[in-house]
Protein backbone atom coordinates (compact mmCIF):
# COMPACT_ATOMS: atom_id res chain seq x y z
CA UNK A 1 0.00 0.00 0.00
CA UNK A 2 1.57 3.56 -0.90
CA UNK A 3 1.68 6.34 1.26
CA UNK A 4 -1.25 8.22 -0.71
CA UNK A 5 -3.39 5.49 -0.56
CA UNK A 6 -3.13 4.97 3.11
CA UNK A 7 -3.16 8.38 3.63
CA UNK A 8 -6.75 8.26 1.79
CA UNK A 9 -8.03 5.33 3.82
CA UNK A 10 -7.10 7.09 7.40
CA UNK A 11 -8.87 10.23 6.19
CA UNK A 12 -11.73 8.29 4.73
CA UNK A 13 -11.64 6.28 8.82
CA UNK A 14 -11.72 9.26 11.11
CA UNK A 15 -14.68 10.87 8.68
CA UNK A 16 -16.67 7.88 9.22
CA UNK A 17 -15.76 7.81 12.96
CA UNK A 18 -16.94 11.49 13.26
CA UNK A 19 -20.24 10.73 11.53
CA UNK A 20 -20.82 7.48 13.96
CA UNK A 21 -20.28 10.21 16.70
CA UNK A 22 -22.54 12.82 15.73
CA UNK A 23 -25.25 10.50 16.05
CA UNK A 24 -24.22 8.91 19.51
CA UNK A 25 -25.92 7.99 20.79
CA UNK A 26 -28.88 7.00 18.99
CA UNK A 27 -29.93 3.98 20.76
CA UNK A 28 -30.04 2.62 24.43
CA UNK A 29 -26.21 2.15 26.25
CA UNK A 30 -25.02 -0.93 28.04
CA UNK A 31 -22.38 -0.19 30.89
CA UNK A 32 -21.59 -3.75 32.02
CA UNK A 33 -20.42 -3.89 36.05
CA UNK A 34 -18.10 -6.77 36.56
CA UNK A 35 -19.63 -7.45 40.17
CA UNK A 36 -22.59 -8.53 41.66
CA UNK A 37 -25.39 -5.67 42.32
CA UNK A 38 -26.03 -3.48 45.05
CA UNK A 39 -21.73 -3.19 45.58
CA UNK A 40 -19.92 0.23 45.72
CA UNK A 41 -19.22 0.23 41.60
CA UNK A 42 -22.69 -0.75 40.73
CA UNK A 43 -24.06 1.58 42.68
CA UNK A 44 -21.45 4.17 41.33
CA UNK A 45 -22.96 3.00 37.72
CA UNK A 46 -26.27 3.23 38.68
CA UNK A 47 -26.23 6.65 40.57
CA UNK A 48 -24.02 8.61 37.65
CA UNK A 49 -25.88 7.14 34.58
CA UNK A 50 -29.09 7.84 35.41
CA UNK A 51 -28.29 11.23 34.54
CA UNK A 52 -27.13 10.54 30.84
CA UNK A 53 -30.48 9.95 29.51
CA UNK A 54 -31.10 13.86 30.45
CA UNK A 55 -28.30 14.85 27.53
CA UNK A 56 -28.59 12.23 25.52
CA UNK A 57 -32.24 10.64 24.69
CA UNK A 58 -31.51 7.49 25.22
CA UNK A 59 -32.02 4.80 27.74
CA UNK A 60 -28.37 3.66 29.69
CA UNK A 61 -29.08 0.10 30.58
CA UNK A 62 -26.93 -1.29 33.63
CA UNK A 63 -25.84 -4.91 33.24
CA UNK A 64 -24.11 -6.49 35.85
CA UNK A 65 -21.77 -9.88 34.66
CA UNK A 66 -19.70 -10.66 37.67
CA UNK A 67 -16.91 -13.03 37.58
CA UNK A 68 -13.21 -14.36 37.53
CA UNK A 69 -12.56 -11.04 39.36
CA UNK A 70 -13.93 -8.63 36.43
CA UNK A 71 -12.95 -10.57 33.80
CA UNK A 72 -15.92 -11.93 32.04
CA UNK A 73 -16.97 -8.54 32.16
CA UNK A 74 -14.27 -7.04 30.58
CA UNK A 75 -13.44 -9.18 28.40
CA UNK A 76 -17.25 -9.30 26.88
CA UNK A 77 -16.81 -5.57 26.06
CA UNK A 78 -13.18 -6.26 24.81
CA UNK A 79 -15.07 -8.25 22.42
CA UNK A 80 -18.06 -5.86 21.58
CA UNK A 81 -18.05 -3.61 18.24
CA UNK A 82 -16.08 -0.21 19.03
CA UNK A 83 -18.67 1.85 18.34
CA UNK A 84 -19.67 3.12 22.17
CA UNK A 85 -22.68 1.18 23.01
CA UNK A 86 -20.72 -1.46 25.53
CA UNK A 87 -19.40 0.56 28.59
CA UNK A 88 -17.07 -1.14 31.19
CA UNK A 89 -17.36 0.47 34.03
CA UNK A 90 -14.13 -0.92 36.15
CA UNK A 91 -12.05 0.14 38.96
CA UNK A 92 -8.16 -0.06 39.37
CA UNK A 93 -8.23 -4.14 39.89
CA UNK A 94 -8.23 -3.59 36.16
CA UNK A 95 -4.76 -2.20 36.01
CA UNK A 96 -3.46 -4.93 38.55
CA UNK A 97 -5.37 -7.96 36.21
CA UNK A 98 -2.23 -8.00 33.52
CA UNK A 99 0.35 -8.59 35.94
CA UNK A 100 -2.02 -10.90 38.61
CA UNK A 101 -3.27 -13.52 35.99
CA UNK A 102 -1.17 -16.08 34.50
CA UNK A 103 -3.31 -15.76 31.65
CA UNK A 104 -6.30 -13.07 30.31
CA UNK A 105 -8.27 -13.28 27.78
CA UNK A 106 -7.62 -10.01 26.21
CA UNK A 107 -4.93 -7.16 26.58
CA UNK A 108 -6.00 -4.91 28.97
CA UNK A 109 -4.06 -1.98 27.26
CA UNK A 110 -4.37 -2.94 23.84
CA UNK A 111 -8.54 -3.95 23.82
CA UNK A 112 -9.60 -0.79 25.50
CA UNK A 113 -10.03 2.39 24.84
CA UNK A 114 -10.57 4.52 28.04
CA UNK A 115 -12.80 6.80 28.43
CA UNK A 116 -13.29 8.66 31.70
CA UNK A 117 -11.81 8.18 35.19
CA UNK A 118 -15.12 8.96 37.34
CA UNK A 119 -14.26 9.13 40.35
CA UNK A 120 -10.66 8.74 42.62
CA UNK A 121 -11.07 6.28 45.69
CA UNK A 122 -8.62 6.19 49.04
CA UNK A 123 -8.16 4.04 51.71
CA UNK A 124 -7.97 4.51 55.84
CA UNK A 125 -5.18 3.13 57.46
CA UNK A 126 -7.04 2.07 60.93
CA UNK A 127 -6.03 -0.06 64.35
CA UNK A 128 -7.25 -1.36 67.40
CA UNK A 129 -7.69 1.11 69.93
CA UNK A 130 -5.04 -1.08 72.06
CA UNK A 131 -2.23 0.40 69.76
CA UNK A 132 -0.69 3.39 69.30
CA UNK A 133 -2.40 6.77 68.61
CA UNK A 134 -0.69 8.31 65.77
CA UNK A 135 0.81 6.14 62.42
CA UNK A 136 4.35 7.45 64.26
CA UNK A 137 4.08 5.63 67.15
CA UNK A 138 2.44 2.47 65.26
CA UNK A 139 5.61 2.43 62.76
CA UNK A 140 7.71 2.59 65.88
CA UNK A 141 5.68 -0.27 67.68
CA UNK A 142 6.14 -2.79 64.70
CA UNK A 143 9.47 -1.84 64.29
CA UNK A 144 10.46 -3.06 67.98
CA UNK A 145 8.31 -6.12 68.00
CA UNK A 146 8.98 -7.28 64.31
CA UNK A 147 6.70 -9.68 63.06
CA UNK A 148 4.54 -9.68 65.80
CA UNK A 149 1.51 -7.02 64.60
CA UNK A 150 -0.60 -8.75 62.30
CA UNK A 151 -1.88 -6.40 58.98
CA UNK A 152 -5.37 -7.47 57.53
CA UNK A 153 -6.50 -7.71 54.00
CA UNK A 154 -8.82 -8.79 51.85
CA UNK A 155 -7.12 -11.50 49.17
CA UNK A 156 -3.54 -10.88 47.00
CA UNK A 157 -3.81 -8.52 44.84
CA UNK A 158 -6.34 -6.65 45.83
CA UNK A 159 -6.01 -2.73 47.03
CA UNK A 160 -5.67 -3.37 50.63
CA UNK A 161 -3.00 -5.93 50.14
CA UNK A 162 -0.99 -4.07 47.59
CA UNK A 163 -1.23 -0.96 49.72
CA UNK A 164 -0.08 -3.27 52.65
CA UNK A 165 3.21 -4.09 50.77
CA UNK A 166 3.51 -0.34 49.58
CA UNK A 167 3.91 0.42 53.18
CA UNK A 168 6.36 -2.26 54.16
CA UNK A 169 8.76 -1.56 51.35
CA UNK A 170 8.22 2.47 52.05
CA UNK A 171 8.54 2.04 56.13
CA UNK A 172 11.29 -1.21 56.14
CA UNK A 173 8.38 -2.24 58.96
CA UNK A 174 8.08 -6.00 59.60
CA UNK A 175 4.44 -7.07 59.97
CA UNK A 176 2.40 -9.82 58.89
CA UNK A 177 0.01 -9.79 56.35
CA UNK A 178 -3.73 -11.81 56.85
CA UNK A 179 -5.83 -12.09 54.42
CA UNK A 180 -9.56 -12.53 55.25
CA UNK A 181 -12.29 -13.17 52.81
CA UNK A 182 -13.68 -9.74 52.42
CA UNK A 183 -14.28 -6.22 54.53
CA UNK A 184 -17.40 -8.86 56.73
CA UNK A 185 -14.46 -10.72 58.06
CA UNK A 186 -11.23 -8.12 58.11
CA UNK A 187 -13.37 -5.56 60.45
CA UNK A 188 -14.32 -8.19 63.00
CA UNK A 189 -10.58 -9.08 62.65
CA UNK A 190 -9.81 -5.48 64.00
CA UNK A 191 -12.20 -4.91 66.53
CA UNK A 192 -11.22 -8.39 67.94
CA UNK A 193 -7.77 -7.29 67.99
CA UNK A 194 -6.86 -10.71 65.70
CA UNK A 195 -5.43 -7.92 63.05
CA UNK A 196 -4.16 -4.96 64.63
CA UNK A 197 -4.06 -2.42 61.33
CA UNK A 198 -5.56 -2.48 57.92
CA UNK A 199 -6.28 -0.16 55.29
CA UNK A 200 -9.93 -0.24 54.58
CA UNK A 201 -12.26 1.52 52.49
CA UNK A 202 -13.49 4.55 54.08
CA UNK A 203 -17.16 3.44 53.96
CA UNK A 204 -16.62 0.02 55.86
CA UNK A 205 -14.65 1.81 58.85
CA UNK A 206 -16.15 5.12 59.24
CA UNK A 207 -19.29 4.39 61.81
CA UNK A 208 -16.07 2.32 63.93
CA UNK A 209 -13.97 5.17 64.09
CA UNK A 210 -16.54 7.97 65.00
CA UNK A 211 -18.01 4.95 67.65
CA UNK A 212 -14.00 4.74 68.73
CA UNK A 213 -14.04 0.93 68.32
CA UNK A 214 -11.50 2.00 65.99
CA UNK A 215 -8.68 4.54 65.43
CA UNK A 216 -7.95 6.20 61.82
CA UNK A 217 -4.19 6.82 61.64
CA UNK A 218 -3.68 7.51 57.84
CA UNK A 219 -5.37 8.10 54.32
CA UNK A 220 -3.61 6.81 51.52
CA UNK A 221 -4.63 9.16 49.01
CA UNK A 222 -2.82 12.05 47.81
CA UNK A 223 -5.05 14.64 49.76
CA UNK A 224 -7.12 14.24 53.07
CA UNK A 225 -10.17 12.39 52.74
CA UNK A 226 -13.44 13.85 53.20
CA UNK A 227 -14.53 11.25 55.41
CA UNK A 228 -11.51 11.61 57.62
CA UNK A 229 -10.55 15.72 57.43
CA UNK A 230 -8.54 15.69 60.55
CA UNK A 231 -6.28 12.16 59.10
CA UNK A 232 -3.23 12.72 57.64
CA UNK A 233 -2.24 11.39 54.21
CA UNK A 234 0.34 8.63 54.62
CA UNK A 235 2.80 11.20 52.49
CA UNK A 236 2.00 13.77 55.28
CA UNK A 237 3.19 11.17 57.92
CA UNK A 238 6.59 11.20 55.94
CA UNK A 239 6.32 7.85 53.23
CA UNK A 240 4.75 9.29 49.82
CA UNK A 241 5.96 6.26 47.90
CA UNK A 242 3.53 4.09 49.20
CA UNK A 243 0.42 6.95 48.47
CA UNK A 244 -2.62 5.07 46.77
CA UNK A 245 -5.49 6.88 45.25
CA UNK A 246 -7.86 4.10 42.73
CA UNK A 247 -10.14 4.99 39.99
CA UNK A 248 -13.60 3.84 38.89
CA UNK A 249 -13.93 4.48 35.69
CA UNK A 250 -15.66 3.96 31.72
CA UNK A 251 -13.65 2.40 28.91
CA UNK A 252 -14.87 1.42 25.94
CA UNK A 253 -13.63 -1.45 22.96
CA UNK A 254 -10.12 -0.23 21.30
CA UNK A 255 -10.90 1.29 18.06
CA UNK A 256 -14.18 3.33 19.51
CA UNK A 257 -13.76 6.79 17.81
CA UNK A 258 -12.35 9.90 19.64
CA UNK A 259 -15.41 11.73 19.72
CA UNK A 260 -17.45 9.04 21.38
CA UNK A 261 -14.75 8.49 23.98
CA UNK A 262 -15.05 12.33 24.29
CA UNK A 263 -18.85 12.49 24.30
CA UNK A 264 -19.02 9.82 27.02
CA UNK A 265 -16.64 11.68 28.99
CA UNK A 266 -17.77 15.14 28.86
CA UNK A 267 -21.45 13.42 29.99
CA UNK A 268 -19.43 11.97 32.86
CA UNK A 269 -18.26 15.14 33.64
CA UNK A 270 -21.10 16.94 34.04
CA UNK A 271 -22.68 14.19 35.75
CA UNK A 272 -20.55 13.85 38.87
CA UNK A 273 -20.68 17.59 39.50
CA UNK A 274 -24.66 17.85 39.46
CA UNK A 275 -25.45 18.23 43.31
CA UNK A 276 -27.27 15.27 43.84
CA UNK A 277 -24.53 13.19 42.37
CA UNK A 278 -21.67 15.45 44.21
CA UNK A 279 -23.29 14.95 47.28
CA UNK A 280 -23.01 11.28 47.36
CA UNK A 281 -19.78 10.67 46.02
CA UNK A 282 -18.17 11.56 49.73
CA UNK A 283 -19.94 8.24 50.67
CA UNK A 284 -18.45 6.25 48.39
CA UNK A 285 -15.45 6.89 49.62
CA UNK A 286 -14.46 8.87 46.56
CA UNK A 287 -14.00 12.21 45.42
CA UNK A 288 -15.32 13.43 41.71
CA UNK A 289 -13.26 12.82 38.64
CA UNK A 290 -14.43 13.45 35.23
CA UNK A 291 -11.63 13.46 33.05
CA UNK A 292 -10.86 13.52 29.47
CA UNK A 293 -9.84 9.74 27.47
CA UNK A 294 -6.20 10.88 27.06
CA UNK A 295 -5.77 11.63 30.78
CA UNK A 296 -7.44 8.64 32.34
CA UNK A 297 -5.64 6.75 29.34
CA UNK A 298 -2.08 8.22 30.66
CA UNK A 299 -3.11 7.26 34.03
CA UNK A 300 -4.29 4.06 33.82
CA UNK A 301 -0.95 2.78 31.59
CA UNK A 302 0.95 4.51 34.45
CA UNK A 303 -1.12 2.27 37.07
CA UNK A 304 0.09 -1.22 34.70
CA UNK A 305 3.02 -0.25 35.14
CA UNK A 306 3.73 0.64 38.82
CA UNK A 307 1.35 -2.55 40.24
CA UNK A 308 3.23 -4.67 37.66
CA UNK A 309 6.79 -3.55 39.03
CA UNK A 310 5.24 -4.02 42.57
CA UNK A 311 4.01 -7.82 41.78
CA UNK A 312 7.00 -8.92 40.27
CA UNK A 313 8.91 -6.87 43.39
CA UNK A 314 7.17 -8.95 46.47
CA UNK A 315 6.43 -11.97 44.59
CA UNK A 316 2.87 -12.36 44.59
CA UNK A 317 1.58 -15.44 43.47
CA UNK A 318 0.19 -15.03 39.87
CA UNK A 319 -3.45 -16.49 39.70
CA UNK A 320 -4.42 -18.88 37.56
Amino acid sequence: MNRQIASALSVLGLAAGAALAQGYPAKPVRVIVPFPPGGGVDTVARVVTQKFPESWGQQVIVENRPGAGGNIAADLVAKSAPDGYTVLITTTGHAVAPSLYRKLPFDAIKDFAAASQIISTYLVLVANPSMPATFKELLALMKSQPGKLNYAHTGLGVAPHLVGEMLRIATGANFVQIGYKGDAQTIPALLANEAQFAFTPPTTSVGHVRAGKLRALAVSGAARGSAFPDTPTIAEVGFRDATYNGFVGFFTAAGTPREILARIASETARSVRLPDVADKIPSWGGQAAGTGPEEFAALFRAEVERYGKLIRQVNIPLVD
